[in-house]
């Protein structure tokens, strides 16, 4: 069995699904992969649970009633992975924007290099965006700017959504406490875990833009970010931090 479990939310993502699962296979690094599919009415699950005939042992789907969210989807996926025995559990779109070859070199970052949390970072060498208009790129960039003045956290994408958690990361959040459901969500991971001191890295990595499907980005999610990192701040400050006993 793989000790690696890549979780990929999806909704409507029949366009990009079946391409990723075969790249993600095809690594010369053993990876499993839960897809958690937020009842995606364009047949995303069904396209999964087509493959899973081929990757009997390393493919899976955990299927959920309606779109609950990116962060609800991560933990759902993420409790998924710690009732099992993976010891490195990934978070990744299913749109290529982010590589899958990149899994390899979190992977390592964790594995060999000793790191609690590798995050495959758009920014800490310049600004690596492709296929983005330049307002994009800029709110992005400003936005990780914001956070990591607030938080005052050492990371320079701290919006990133690629990402490789050790296991005990994982154990350490109580996942149950965590507030946020939209991109808000990845700030949240990321200041629990500088929190609770674990060693955080950041690998470069080309993030592209998708070429099919629609982006699922709103005003409220980008509201979401702006306004709760500054509540996610004060209430640590005094001292409430979610964390369980390991």
């Amino acid at each position: 069995m793989s000790r690696a479990l890549v979780v990929i939310p999806t909704y409507n993502e029949i366009e990009n699904i079946e391409r990723l699962l075969r790249n993600v296979f095809s690594l010369q690094r053993s990876f499993h992969v839960l897809v958690v599919d937020d009842g995606s009415p364009d047949g995303t699950a069904d396209a999964v649970r087509a493959l899973m005939t081929d990757f009997p042992e390393a493919l899976h789907l955990l299927e959920r009633a309606e779109k609950g969210g990116l962060g609800t989807a991560y933990i759902a996926g993420f409790q998924w992975a710690l009732a099992r025995s993976y010891q490195y559990i990934f978070e990744m779109d299913a749109d290529f924007s982010h590589n899958p070859n990149d899994l390899i070199r979190l992977y390592n970052a964790c594995h060999r290099d000793g790191a609690d949390m590798a995050i495959g970072s758009r920014y800490v060498k310049g600004v690596n965006v492709v296929n983005w208009p330049m307002s994009r790129v800029l709110l992005s960039w400003l936005a990780s700017k914001y956070v990591r003045w607030v938080t005052r956290m050492d990371i320079y994408d701290t919006t990133a959504g690629f990402v490789c958690y050790r296991r005990t990361v994982l154990e350490r959040i109580n996942l149950n406490k965590i507030q946020f459901v939209g991109y808000a969500f990845q700030i949240e991971m990321k200041f629990k875990a500088y929190l609770a001191k674990f060693q955080i890295v950041e690998v470069p990595v080309i993030f592209t833009d998708r070429t099919r499907g629609e982006s699922k980005m709103s005003g409220g999610i980008i509201s979401e970010a702006i306004f709760g990192v500054l509540k996610m701040k004060m209430k640590s400050l005094f001292g409430k931090h979610d964390f369980n006993e390991i």
